[in-house]
């Protein structure tokens, strides 16, 4: 079973452990793309491991809910509802998943109702319907009543898709609030914020973006690395040396008389 506390290893590290080869197929690409000015169709060719870090965050919010609920008899339910959906969309039986799920839309509390529509709208995602599924993120990052985590997700997650139809430009606009270290959402917003730059000429400011996302030690590794090489495609050193704060440390100290 999915996401119970004696798994060695939680559902959102295996994602963020799978994506790393993926990711380095998508830097190489992204290496060549610079020259050629087809950075966004690198990034849509590997969407998934780019958007691996929002699905990771998805299932570990997910598992805390059950966790923070347990006790509670509907609650329990509820994430036992959601637990076994996640179970079959990680074999690829979207459609049983979609259909467990369903109940809890309506008659899920605040979070389990917002965690049965992404994955839905997920699967209609994966299922190649993109123009569906950014609809069905549009409406639940609009939807005041749900926890503002999954409106932000959902934002991000509806932004992924359109980012073609809705240009550099409004993905700036509409990300860049999420974009800011602190936020939940800091690395995944950061990165599509980052490529819209790039699209915009800006390679200034994407590169200092990928250098900020790379240094934060609260974004998954994966995510990290890919930063942190797109960073020094761009021109920005976003390696961290340890001992470079020492040595500016030391040559700070007056000498003693």
């Amino acid at each position: 079973m999915a996401l119970r506390p004696d798994r060695p290893q939680s559902r959102s590290e295996q994602l963020a452990e799978r994506s790393g080869a993926q990711g380095d197929a998508f830097l190489r690409e992204v290496d060549d793309a610079l020259r050629e000015d087809q950075v966004v169709t690198a990034f849509q060719k590997y969407g998934k491991p780019v958007g691996a870090a929002i699905i990771a965050g998805l299932l570990g919010l997910g598992g805390w809910l059950w966790y923070d609920n347990h006790r509670n008899t509907v609650a329990g339910e509820q994430g036992e509802v959601l637990t076994q959906a996640l179970d079959k969309l990680e074999v690829r039986n979207l459609k049983a998943a979609t259909e467990d799920v369903a109940p809890l839309t309506k008659d899920g509390s605040d979070g389990y109702r917002a965690s049965a529509r992404m994955l839905q709208a997920g699967v209609l995602s994966e299922q190649g319907k993109a123009d569906e599924a950014a609809k069905a993120f549009a409406a639940l990052a609009a939807d005041t009543a749900l926890p503002q985590a999954y409106r932000d997700l959902a934002t991000i997650r509806e932004v992924s898709l359109t980012f073609d139809k809705i240009g550099a430009n409004k993905v700036v606009e509409r990300l860049k609030p999420l974009a800011i270290p602190g936020n939940a959402w800091f690395g995944s917003a950061g990165e599509l914020v980052g490529i819209a730059y790039m699209k915009q000429g800006k390679n200034d400011l994407a590169g200092a973006m990928f250098a900020q996302i790379s240094k934060d030690e609260t974004v998954p590794d994966s995510l990290r690395r890919r930063t942190r090489q797109m960073a020094g495609l761009l021109g920005v050193d976003a390696v961290e040396d340890p001992g470079a704060a020492k040595v500016i440390q030391r040559a700070t100290v007056p000498a003693a008389n």
